[in-house]
């Protein structure tokens, strides 16, 4: 197998990698790889944000036909997942580098499959299921519900306690074939649960999403009734579950498989800060978490129909198949996306 490493650490990498390995300075980079290169990587140690912009741009460029990962042992990126939506095939981060003394071939060939079997050719998304009815399903997500008009939400600080308006509703939860209280102590569980909220809200507040309920082992976030708020919730679900294996050692830090379950629902709900939301007596919050903590399966996100046309980024709308009905709402799920073997 042969390997290729752009960076200018050069000693502190080589114990690291398999003795082949071939080492380029950074410099070198914009150039192409060795003929033989079967997958490459590239140390971000120390760019600027600018910089690694610019250093993904070029390597998506060389490693067109190619895998390749990044080598962050600084942690300069905050987002690990969204390297995989770039095109990478693995990432070596802060976690994996103070735990681990080398990479094995069997890493470097299962970040070979992830390009074969699902960052190329698609077919988590596109059909590569454990159901095969939903390779059969047609048609996009449709809904007869219509979003308010624009400014019917200005900011949540000008969201009045007592006010009933419509919100989108995502509930969200871990989720293992072993249960988490099975496996950790209840300290432990706690703080599982609590960086899996605290990785949620980070991300979703960007778009205006408020971690509106937190039990501690599920919590329930409130978005705004406008489309780009939805479609970014969407989006950053679907980029959790198929990040889940970095996510739960890189976040999580659990050393286990645990997928993540995400249930989509909209409806009015007569709006109380968090912290002092109380018993909420609301049809939209109990079905959410009907649908979330009863019906919606791991590693999918599931929605009803009451969520409005235009909740789904088109790029994502063949993602999600028909899955029946539940109390009385016809509900959709993401296709189910699968590992060729076991990732930890």
């Amino acid at each position: 197998m042969s390997i290729c490493v752009f960076t200018d650490k050069e000693k502190v990498l080589i114990n690291i990698f398999p003795k082949n390995t071939q080492f380029l300075g950074m410099k070198k980079l914009p150039t192409s790889l060795p003929q033989d290169t079967e997958i490459t990587y590239i140390d971000v140690t120390g760019l600027s944000e600018s910089n690694l912009k610019k250093i993904l741009v070029q390597i998506k460029k060389i490693c067109k036909d190619i895998p390749w990962g990044i080598i962050d042992p600084k942690g300069n990126i905050n987002d690990p997942a969204s390297i995989f939506f770039e095109g990478a095939s693995d990432y070596i981060g802060q976690a994996f580098l103070k735990t681990t003394d080398c990479l094995n071939i069997k890493r470097i060939k299962s970040a070979l499959s992830w390009r074969t079997n699902t960052a190329d050719s698609g077919k988590a998304v596109s059909g590569n299921t454990d159901n095969a009815k939903e390779k059969e399903a047609v048609g996009f997500y449709k809904s007869k519900i219509k979003l308010p008009p624009a400014g019917t939400f200005t900011s949540w600080k000008k969201t009045a306690a007592g006010k009933t308006m419509p919100f989108y509703l995502l509930y969200c939860t871990l989720q293992g074939k072993t249960s988490l209280e099975n496996r950790l102590d209840e300290k432990a569980v706690i703080q599982v649960n609590k960086r899996f909220s605290d990785y949620l809200e980070n991300i979703f507040g960007h778009e205006e999403g408020l971690l509106w309920m937190d039990s501690g082992k599920d919590c329930l976030f409130l978005f705004p009734p406008k489309a780009n708020c939805a479609e970014y919730a969407v989006e950053n679900c679907i980029r959790a579950i198929i990040s889940a294996p970095l996510i739960t050692v890189e976040t999580l830090g659990l050393t286990f498989p645990v997928n993540f379950i995400f249930a989509l629902h909209y409806g009015s709900i007569t709006y109380k800060p968090p912290g002092k939301t109380g018993t909420v007596v609301s049809d939209a919050v109990n079905a959410v978490f009907h649908l979330g903590a009863k019906k919606s399966e791991p590693g999918r996100l599931t929605l009803t129909t009451d969520v409005p046309n235009g909740s789904i980024p088109k790029s994502l709308q063949d993602c999600f198949v028909p899955a029946g009905d539940y109390e009385g709402r016809d509900i959709w799920q993401s296709r189910k996306f699968v590992y060729e073997k076991p990732w930890v």
